[in-house]
């Protein structure tokens, strides 16, 4: 879950962020790319920094750039709050990357004014004016780099008023998010268990293609499997197969190569630890070549499903229909 936080100068959206660390989310600031930065270059994060900085920042790495950076950073198992979003394609970035609720944080602007003045923050303006001239740099621009804050506030999911206590701030965002609160949906079980097939095709010494095989029964992984030299025999990567060394074409010199397949592995894996696949499942990152596919049928495997289409497979489909083998691509 990934909740933004963006708001005029004070108007409270740190106080939001705390709040909703508190109930378990993990902070993230798109200010810290724009911090990081200065710091690289020396340069104290005063607010007149900070805003020049994001907007040549914006202007040669694209709008929405730090959005991009954070991003990539934020783990996928956990929530997350993001604040200091402060022009529209970075809304747009974080949205693109999945479930996104946008919290617009509101106050007047004597409140706001009176806010910057208690907290003492270098750079903040010291007079009303001053802070009105500031805050009309932040609104919009005809700089396409530089702050829209009232485009992001058009895109806001919700608004939340702070013009009085910290406990009132705390109930209205209780209220927000009691409406508002969604998580992803989980994976299907086909999903699950070929993103794990995936990882494990990364294990694969195969020079040629990595192809990784998860065996599941009752929605258990009982083996794996990727495609390698067998056991104690010179890895694939380090010469230990003929036919792959080679560079061998597509369909070629098979009679050379000495990897055992990820759907072979995982079935002899079972074997080897006395585990029976019989009635299980079979993801495969490939489909199954033939010889695999005979294997899967001896075995009393009930279903293969595979992601990407082999070249040689349309064989196997049919022969693994004609034992009755359930067959299908994933996705």
């Amino acid at each position: 879950m990934r909740v933004g936080v963006a708001g005029l100068n004070a108007a409270g959206k740190g106080e939001v962020v705390r709040l909703l660390e508190r109930r378990g989310f993990y902070p993230a600031s798109l200010s810290d790319v724009i911090r990081e930065e200065l710091a690289r270059d020396s340069l104290e994060p005063t607010r007149e920094n900070m805003i020049e900085r994001g907007s040549r920042l914006r202007e040669r790495f694209g709008p929405a750039v730090l959005a991009e950076r954070v991003q990539r950073k934020l783990p996928d198992d956990r929530n997350h709050v993001i604040d200091s979003i402060r022009h529209p394609a970075e809304v747009e970035a974080l949205r693109a990357a999945g479930a996104f609720l946008l919290l617009w944080v509101d106050a007047s602007p004597r409140v706001r004014f009176e806010r910057s003045r208690a907290r003492g923050r270098g750079g903040d303006a010291l007079t009303f004016e001053d802070f009105e001239a500031v805050q009309a740099r932040e609104l919009g621009s005809a700089e396409p780099a530089a702050q829209q804050l009232l485009a992001v506030k058009a895109l806001a999911d919700e608004t939340v008023s702070n013009d009085g206590t910290l406990a009132e701030l705390e109930q209205k965002l209780g209220e927000v998010l009691r409406d508002k609160l969604f998580f992803r949906d989980r994976p299907s079980w086909d999903e699950y268990f070929m993103s794990i097939a995936r990882v494990v095709s990364s294990r694969s010494n195969c020079i040629k293609r990595k192809v990784g095989a998860v065996i599941a029964r009752d929605r258990r992984i009982i083996s794996t499997g990727y495609n390698g030299t067998p056991r104690g025999v010179r890895n694939c990567n380090e010469g230990g197969c003929p036919r792959c060394s080679g560079a061998a074409e597509s369909g070629t010199r098979l009679d050379e190569c000495l990897c055992s397949h990820a759907e072979e592995n995982a079935i002899t894996q079972s074997a080897y630890h006395g585990v029976t696949v019989r009635g299980g499942t079979i993801y495969t990152t490939f489909c199954p070549c033939l010889t695999c596919t005979k294997m899967i049928i001896n075995a009393g495997l009930d279903e293969v499903v595979y992601d990407a289409h082999f070249p040689l497979g349309d064989v196997s489909i049919a022969l693994l229909r004609e034992a009755g083998v359930k067959i299908r691509q994933s996705g």
